[in-house]
């Protein structure tokens, strides 16, 4: 069968990755042209846009850029009728992939789509229009099933968490010693306690100055800052300066959290791959005041972090805005470094969490096994 996939992001390229050598393996004939990245064209995809080209995050960004935006729609729907596939599978990048997503339907193309936009937190009202051009659904947090069954009475499939494959794969394979990326410093047999304070310029200088306040606090450990892979070195300098036990890693970021004993971490996906990794956590959170309030009154959820939006209680720490200061990180990690009974309900509760994401199998070999198994009843049901 001939695909197209569409991911537009650095998760995208990964995931898509994992789902195209599942193709291949269960399809024999999968012809696969996409939108993605190196790993999507590695895996066997014959790429046409890189994802490099594609994002644009915020609204003066989007707007500046919007020709290019235009322009990418107007070919990437004359290279879907050109390729002429017998499917269109998109991987989350909603503002993209919805909009080729309704032109694909009118075209009469099965539209697949794999991760679901974050309907649930804000823009609910996508939901509406998703419903009547997307053909078949994957999930990949087990309460999106219920919310757009229970909410919007639309059936769709939950196939796992694609990250549970993929951070089985890494802890699997041989590892090279830690090291501090400016001076190569070995961290590999120290306590280490990972700073995760997100991959933007903005988030980082609010929150990691924050963080490193506590350094001092515990001597005795090693506080390691994982570099987000589009910032220069340069951009931290100014912040490390005067802790003597703070180190830095570039690239290195699941090799860290397989090394430390707790972590301090931003919202996102990153709550989520720490807790996977068994590594205790508090999830950290600090935006504008004007950001935060228009945030607070547009999303609507129990939680900030994933972790405890799966598990459906807080099972992680989340310190917010004002929350988010030295006296309460220190409290936080001393509880999660010494407090035996804090530790084991922690663990209990991780554990529980990966088998709530596992759903029965490998979420890439799911999709894939579902996507083959639509294909054929809609072949079957058109001939």
């Amino acid at each position: 069968m001939k695909y197209y996939i569409i991911a537009g992001e650095a998760s995208g390229d990964l995931h898509g990755s994992n789902l195209i050598k599942q193709l291949q393996q269960k399809d024999g004939v999968a012809n696969i042209r996409c939108w993605g990245g190196d790993l999507m064209q590695q895996a066997g995809g014959e790429m046409v846009k890189h994802y490099r080209n594609l994002a644009f995050m915020g609204f003066a960004e989007v707007v500046k850029n919007l020709p290019t935006i235009l322009g990418n729609l107007k070919w990437c729907k004359q290279d879907i009728l050109q390729f002429r596939p017998d499917t269109l599978i998109l991987i989350d990048y909603p503002g993209f992939n919805l909009r080729i997503a309704e032109w694909a339907k009118q075209q009469g193309l099965i539209v697949i789509y794999y991760i679901s936009p974050q309907v649930w937190a804000w823009k609910a009202n996508r939901v509406k229009k998703m419903k009547t051009c997307i053909d078949l659904m994957l999930c990949i947090l087990p309460f999106e099933k219920d919310y757009y069954k229970n909410t919007w009475n639309w059936e769709v499939d939950y196939v796992g968490h694609p990250l549970i494959e993929v951070i089985n794969r890494f802890s699997q394979q041989p590892q090279e010693p830690l090291r501090d990326s400016s001076d190569n410093t070995d961290l590999s047999n120290t306590n280490i306690i990972a700073l995760l304070p997100g991959s933007r310029k903005q988030e980082i200088a609010k929150k990691l100055p924050i963080m490193l306040t506590v350094a001092d606090r515990f001597p005795d450990y090693r506080f390691v800052v994982a570099k987000a892979p589009g910032q220069e070195d340069a951009f931290y300098a100014p912040f490390l300066e005067g802790h003597p036990n703070v180190f830095v890693v570039k690239n290195s970021t699941y090799a860290l959290l397989l090394k430390a004993k707790a972590a301090l971490v931003t919202s996102g996906t990153a709550t989520l791959e720490t807790a996977l990794f068994g590594v205790p956590e508090v999830v950290c959170y600090k935006g504008s005041a004007i950001s935060y309030q228009i945030a607070k009154r547009l999303i609507k959820i129990k939680y900030i972090s994933l972790v405890n939006l799966i598990m459906d209680k807080l099972v992680v720490k989340e310190l917010i805005q004002e929350e988010l200061n030295t006296q309460n990180l220190v409290a936080s990690l001393n509880e999660l470094l010494f407090d035996e009974k804090v530790k084991a309900t922690l663990q209990k509760d991780y554990r529980e969490l990966k088998e709530v994401l596992t759903a029965g199998g490998n979420a890439s070999e799911q999709a894939a096994e579902k996507i083959l198994a639509y294909l054929r009843r809609s072949f079957i049901a058109k001939n």
